[in-house]
Protein backbone atom coordinates (compact mmCIF):
# COMPACT_ATOMS: atom_id res chain seq x y z
CA UNK A 1 0.00 0.00 0.00
CA UNK A 2 1.49 3.07 -1.22
CA UNK A 3 1.34 6.77 0.42
CA UNK A 4 -1.90 8.10 1.40
CA UNK A 5 -3.15 10.88 -1.25
CA UNK A 6 -4.95 13.78 -0.31
CA UNK A 7 -7.97 13.98 -1.94
CA UNK A 8 -8.24 17.65 -3.31
CA UNK A 9 -4.55 17.61 -4.62
CA UNK A 10 -3.70 14.27 -5.06
CA UNK A 11 -0.42 15.08 -3.65
CA UNK A 12 0.94 12.86 -0.49
CA UNK A 13 -0.10 14.06 2.65
CA UNK A 14 3.34 15.67 4.53
CA UNK A 15 3.18 13.02 7.10
CA UNK A 16 3.42 9.62 4.45
CA UNK A 17 5.95 11.51 2.37
CA UNK A 18 8.94 9.32 3.58
CA UNK A 19 6.96 6.40 2.08
CA UNK A 20 7.94 4.44 -1.31
CA UNK A 21 5.75 2.72 -2.79
CA UNK A 22 5.62 -0.60 -0.67
CA UNK A 23 4.34 1.74 2.43
CA UNK A 24 7.77 1.16 4.00
CA UNK A 25 9.74 4.39 4.57
CA UNK A 26 13.47 4.52 3.53
CA UNK A 27 16.75 4.92 4.90
CA UNK A 28 18.41 8.34 5.17
CA UNK A 29 15.71 10.25 6.00
CA UNK A 30 14.56 11.87 9.32
CA UNK A 31 11.95 10.43 11.56
CA UNK A 32 9.29 12.69 12.41
CA UNK A 33 6.79 11.07 10.00
CA UNK A 34 4.95 7.85 9.47
CA UNK A 35 7.16 4.88 9.08
CA UNK A 36 4.64 1.98 7.65
CA UNK A 37 1.28 2.91 6.12
CA UNK A 38 -0.57 0.68 8.82
CA UNK A 39 -3.36 2.21 10.82
CA UNK A 40 -6.09 1.30 12.85
CA UNK A 41 -9.73 2.28 13.44
CA UNK A 42 -10.32 4.40 16.84
CA UNK A 43 -13.90 5.52 16.77
CA UNK A 44 -16.74 4.86 14.68
CA UNK A 45 -19.12 7.79 14.45
CA UNK A 46 -23.07 7.17 15.15
CA UNK A 47 -25.23 6.86 11.95
CA UNK A 48 -26.47 9.96 10.24
CA UNK A 49 -30.13 10.95 10.91
CA UNK A 50 -32.63 9.60 8.58
CA UNK A 51 -30.31 6.73 7.62
CA UNK A 52 -29.29 3.17 8.84
CA UNK A 53 -25.26 3.03 7.33
CA UNK A 54 -22.62 3.91 10.15
CA UNK A 55 -20.69 6.47 9.81
CA UNK A 56 -17.03 6.92 8.53
CA UNK A 57 -14.70 5.20 11.13
CA UNK A 58 -11.71 7.48 12.00
CA UNK A 59 -7.83 5.88 11.71
CA UNK A 60 -4.92 6.78 13.77
CA UNK A 61 -1.49 5.83 12.41
CA UNK A 62 0.46 2.60 14.12
CA UNK A 63 4.27 3.41 13.51
CA UNK A 64 4.94 7.50 13.84
CA UNK A 65 8.04 8.41 14.51
CA UNK A 66 8.20 11.68 17.31
CA UNK A 67 11.67 11.91 18.04
CA UNK A 68 14.56 13.34 16.06
CA UNK A 69 15.21 9.74 14.71
CA UNK A 70 17.19 9.13 11.48
CA UNK A 71 16.51 6.09 9.31
CA UNK A 72 19.59 3.75 9.26
CA UNK A 73 18.24 0.39 7.99
CA UNK A 74 14.92 -1.27 7.08
CA UNK A 75 14.96 -5.00 6.75
CA UNK A 76 11.46 -6.77 5.62
CA UNK A 77 11.13 -10.69 5.86
CA UNK A 78 8.23 -12.92 5.89
CA UNK A 79 7.33 -16.97 7.06
CA UNK A 80 5.35 -19.55 5.58
CA UNK A 81 1.94 -18.01 5.80
CA UNK A 82 3.22 -14.87 4.00
CA UNK A 83 3.09 -12.59 7.18
CA UNK A 84 5.61 -9.55 6.53
CA UNK A 85 7.84 -8.42 9.44
CA UNK A 86 9.49 -5.40 9.24
CA UNK A 87 12.30 -3.87 11.44
CA UNK A 88 13.40 -0.61 11.30
CA UNK A 89 16.91 0.54 12.54
CA UNK A 90 16.81 3.96 14.20
CA UNK A 91 19.74 6.23 14.79
CA UNK A 92 20.22 9.39 17.24
CA UNK A 93 22.71 11.66 17.18
CA UNK A 94 22.62 12.25 21.63
CA UNK A 95 24.47 15.58 22.42
CA UNK A 96 25.82 15.04 26.42
CA UNK A 97 23.38 17.37 28.57
CA UNK A 98 22.53 17.83 32.20
CA UNK A 99 21.19 14.54 33.63
CA UNK A 100 22.97 12.00 31.70
CA UNK A 101 25.03 9.72 32.94
CA UNK A 102 28.76 8.25 32.36
CA UNK A 103 31.39 5.95 33.80
CA UNK A 104 34.91 4.99 34.02
CA UNK A 105 36.57 1.99 33.63
CA UNK A 106 36.39 0.82 37.34
CA UNK A 107 32.74 1.56 37.52
CA UNK A 108 32.51 4.67 38.82
CA UNK A 109 28.96 5.81 38.18
CA UNK A 110 26.99 6.79 40.99
CA UNK A 111 28.96 10.28 41.00
CA UNK A 112 28.83 10.70 37.29
CA UNK A 113 25.96 11.46 36.19
CA UNK A 114 26.02 14.85 34.63
CA UNK A 115 25.36 17.81 36.85
CA UNK A 116 26.46 21.00 35.60
CA UNK A 117 27.88 22.03 32.13
CA UNK A 118 30.39 24.92 32.76
CA UNK A 119 31.62 27.33 29.89
CA UNK A 120 35.37 26.73 29.28
CA UNK A 121 36.73 30.16 30.24
CA UNK A 122 35.02 29.59 33.68
CA UNK A 123 36.86 26.12 34.13
CA UNK A 124 39.77 25.41 36.11
CA UNK A 125 43.23 25.03 34.10
CA UNK A 126 46.86 24.35 34.65
CA UNK A 127 50.10 26.16 34.07
CA UNK A 128 50.25 24.96 30.51
CA UNK A 129 46.70 25.82 29.44
CA UNK A 130 44.85 22.73 29.66
CA UNK A 131 41.53 22.43 30.73
CA UNK A 132 39.83 19.22 32.50
CA UNK A 133 37.32 17.41 30.22
CA UNK A 134 35.36 16.01 33.63
CA UNK A 135 35.52 17.24 37.21
CA UNK A 136 34.37 14.61 39.39
CA UNK A 137 32.79 14.68 43.13
CA UNK A 138 35.68 12.90 44.94
CA UNK A 139 32.69 12.19 47.68
CA UNK A 140 32.47 8.68 45.29
CA UNK A 141 35.72 7.18 46.24
CA UNK A 142 35.08 6.60 50.01
CA UNK A 143 32.11 4.69 49.38
CA UNK A 144 32.67 2.85 46.12
CA UNK A 145 36.79 2.48 46.95
CA UNK A 146 37.26 2.56 43.18
CA UNK A 147 41.29 3.19 44.47
CA UNK A 148 42.21 1.58 40.91
CA UNK A 149 40.59 4.96 39.30
CA UNK A 150 43.10 7.47 41.70
CA UNK A 151 46.41 4.97 40.47
CA UNK A 152 44.87 5.28 37.08
CA UNK A 153 44.91 8.66 36.81
CA UNK A 154 48.66 8.83 38.25
CA UNK A 155 49.51 6.16 36.02
CA UNK A 156 48.11 7.71 32.74
CA UNK A 157 49.73 10.80 33.23
CA UNK A 158 53.60 8.97 34.06
CA UNK A 159 52.65 6.78 30.57
CA UNK A 160 51.65 9.80 28.79
CA UNK A 161 55.24 11.35 29.68
CA UNK A 162 56.83 8.46 29.37
CA UNK A 163 55.64 6.87 26.26
CA UNK A 164 54.67 3.79 28.06
CA UNK A 165 51.81 1.88 29.50
CA UNK A 166 51.00 0.88 32.89
CA UNK A 167 49.26 -1.61 34.89
CA UNK A 168 46.59 1.00 36.79
CA UNK A 169 45.35 -1.04 39.54
CA UNK A 170 45.74 -0.84 42.99
CA UNK A 171 46.67 -5.21 42.28
CA UNK A 172 49.90 -4.92 40.74
CA UNK A 173 51.98 -2.80 38.65
CA UNK A 174 54.42 -0.39 39.79
CA UNK A 175 54.26 1.58 42.76
CA UNK A 176 52.59 4.93 43.06
CA UNK A 177 55.65 6.38 44.82
CA UNK A 178 57.71 5.41 41.56
CA UNK A 179 55.11 6.66 39.32
CA UNK A 180 55.08 9.96 41.52
CA UNK A 181 58.92 10.21 40.67
CA UNK A 182 58.20 9.79 37.24
CA UNK A 183 56.15 12.74 36.77
CA UNK A 184 58.63 14.74 38.91
CA UNK A 185 60.99 14.54 36.45
CA UNK A 186 58.90 15.92 34.27
CA UNK A 187 57.79 19.25 36.32
CA UNK A 188 54.82 17.94 37.29
CA UNK A 189 54.09 18.22 41.27
CA UNK A 190 54.56 14.92 42.71
CA UNK A 191 50.70 14.29 44.43
CA UNK A 192 49.52 14.78 40.98
CA UNK A 193 47.93 17.72 41.64
CA UNK A 194 48.08 20.97 39.14
CA UNK A 195 46.45 23.95 38.54
CA UNK A 196 46.39 27.54 38.58
CA UNK A 197 42.99 28.70 40.12
CA UNK A 198 42.68 25.56 42.47
CA UNK A 199 44.44 22.43 42.82
CA UNK A 200 42.74 19.25 41.11
CA UNK A 201 43.65 15.69 41.01
CA UNK A 202 44.61 16.00 37.55
CA UNK A 203 45.27 13.48 34.82
CA UNK A 204 44.45 11.17 31.58
CA UNK A 205 41.49 8.66 32.02
CA UNK A 206 38.57 6.87 30.07
CA UNK A 207 35.23 7.56 30.32
CA UNK A 208 32.06 6.34 28.25
CA UNK A 209 28.82 7.31 28.08
CA UNK A 210 26.21 5.30 29.27
CA UNK A 211 22.57 4.66 27.49
CA UNK A 212 21.06 6.21 30.81
CA UNK A 213 19.65 9.91 29.80
CA UNK A 214 17.65 11.77 31.15
CA UNK A 215 15.59 12.32 27.86
CA UNK A 216 14.46 8.92 27.68
CA UNK A 217 13.35 8.82 31.37
CA UNK A 218 12.15 12.41 31.73
CA UNK A 219 8.19 11.48 31.81
CA UNK A 220 5.11 13.52 33.44
CA UNK A 221 1.72 12.88 32.85
CA UNK A 222 -1.83 14.08 34.69
CA UNK A 223 -4.80 12.08 33.32
CA UNK A 224 -4.09 9.15 30.95
CA UNK A 225 -4.27 5.44 29.90
CA UNK A 226 -5.93 2.84 32.92
CA UNK A 227 -5.66 -1.26 33.19
CA UNK A 228 -8.89 -2.91 32.39
CA UNK A 229 -9.03 -4.80 35.05
CA UNK A 230 -8.19 -2.84 38.62
CA UNK A 231 -8.50 0.25 36.91
CA UNK A 232 -5.25 1.65 38.03
CA UNK A 233 -2.90 4.00 35.84
CA UNK A 234 -0.49 1.55 33.48
CA UNK A 235 2.60 1.42 34.35
CA UNK A 236 5.86 2.38 32.47
CA UNK A 237 7.12 5.59 30.57
CA UNK A 238 6.27 3.89 26.78
CA UNK A 239 2.60 3.34 27.74
CA UNK A 240 1.98 6.71 29.51
CA UNK A 241 1.76 5.47 32.70
CA UNK A 242 1.43 7.16 36.14
CA UNK A 243 4.00 8.53 38.70
CA UNK A 244 4.56 5.69 41.16
CA UNK A 245 4.61 6.46 44.97
CA UNK A 246 6.84 3.44 46.03
CA UNK A 247 6.85 2.19 49.49
CA UNK A 248 9.48 3.80 51.38
CA UNK A 249 8.08 7.41 49.90
CA UNK A 250 4.56 6.03 51.78
CA UNK A 251 6.91 5.01 54.78
CA UNK A 252 7.94 8.82 54.87
CA UNK A 253 4.70 10.49 54.09
CA UNK A 254 3.32 8.52 57.18
CA UNK A 255 5.88 9.99 59.30
CA UNK A 256 4.88 13.32 58.22
CA UNK A 257 1.76 13.37 59.07
CA UNK A 258 0.73 14.29 55.69
CA UNK A 259 -2.49 12.26 55.19
CA UNK A 260 -4.31 14.53 52.46
CA UNK A 261 -1.26 13.64 50.51
CA UNK A 262 -1.17 10.43 50.88
CA UNK A 263 -5.44 10.43 50.46
CA UNK A 264 -5.24 11.61 47.09
CA UNK A 265 -2.28 9.84 45.78
CA UNK A 266 -3.05 6.20 47.02
CA UNK A 267 -6.74 6.81 46.32
CA UNK A 268 -7.98 9.79 44.62
CA UNK A 269 -5.43 10.06 41.74
CA UNK A 270 -5.65 6.42 41.49
CA UNK A 271 -8.48 4.34 41.14
CA UNK A 272 -11.17 6.02 43.63
CA UNK A 273 -14.31 3.92 43.55
CA UNK A 274 -17.90 4.87 44.80
CA UNK A 275 -19.87 1.46 46.43
CA UNK A 276 -22.99 1.01 48.49
CA UNK A 277 -22.43 -1.24 51.53
CA UNK A 278 -25.35 -2.93 53.50
CA UNK A 279 -25.08 -1.63 57.56
CA UNK A 280 -26.65 -4.94 58.79
CA UNK A 281 -24.45 -7.64 56.52
CA UNK A 282 -21.50 -5.72 55.46
CA UNK A 283 -21.56 -7.42 52.23
CA UNK A 284 -21.11 -4.74 48.91
CA UNK A 285 -24.81 -3.77 47.82
CA UNK A 286 -26.53 -4.42 44.41
CA UNK A 287 -28.95 -3.05 42.30
CA UNK A 288 -31.62 -5.53 44.10
CA UNK A 289 -30.89 -4.69 47.65
CA UNK A 290 -33.60 -2.98 49.15
CA UNK A 291 -32.15 -2.79 52.76
CA UNK A 292 -32.52 0.24 54.66
CA UNK A 293 -29.11 0.35 55.74
CA UNK A 294 -27.36 0.98 52.94
CA UNK A 295 -23.89 3.57 53.06
CA UNK A 296 -21.89 4.85 50.34
CA UNK A 297 -18.31 4.43 50.76
CA UNK A 298 -15.19 5.79 48.81
CA UNK A 299 -12.55 2.94 48.47
CA UNK A 300 -10.04 1.73 46.20
CA UNK A 301 -11.63 -0.45 43.18
CA UNK A 302 -9.06 -2.70 43.44
CA UNK A 303 -10.22 -3.01 47.21
CA UNK A 304 -13.88 -3.81 45.77
CA UNK A 305 -11.79 -6.64 42.99
CA UNK A 306 -10.22 -8.23 46.27
CA UNK A 307 -13.60 -8.88 48.16
CA UNK A 308 -15.62 -10.35 45.25
CA UNK A 309 -12.63 -12.57 44.11
CA UNK A 310 -12.39 -13.54 47.62
CA UNK A 311 -16.41 -14.20 47.67
CA UNK A 312 -15.55 -15.85 44.36
CA UNK A 313 -13.50 -18.65 46.09
CA UNK A 314 -16.63 -18.72 49.02
CA UNK A 315 -14.30 -16.51 51.58
CA UNK A 316 -17.25 -13.96 52.77
CA UNK A 317 -15.38 -10.41 54.04
CA UNK A 318 -17.99 -8.24 55.63
CA UNK A 319 -17.52 -4.24 56.57
CA UNK A 320 -18.60 -3.69 59.50
CA UNK A 321 -19.58 0.18 59.20
CA UNK A 322 -19.31 2.83 62.58
CA UNK A 323 -20.35 6.69 62.18
CA UNK A 324 -18.27 9.29 63.31
CA UNK A 325 -19.50 12.31 65.60
CA UNK A 326 -18.35 15.35 63.71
Amino acid sequence: MGPMLDTETRKPIWRHSILDADGICSPGFENKQVLVNKSMPTITQTPLEGSAQPGQPQYKDLYKGVTDFYIEKVMISSNAEDAFLVKILLRQTCIPEIGDKFSSRHGQKLYSVCGLIFPQEDMPFCDSGICPDIIMNPHGYPSRMTVGKLIDLLAGKAGVLDGRFHYGTAFGGRKVKDLCEDIIRYGYNYQGTSGITAYIYFGPVCYQKLKHMVLDKMHARARGPRAVLTRQPTEGHSRDGGLRLGEMKRDFLIGYGASMLLLKRLLISRDAFEVDVCGQCGLLGYSGCHSCHVSSLRIPYACKLLFQELQSMNIIPHLKLARYNE
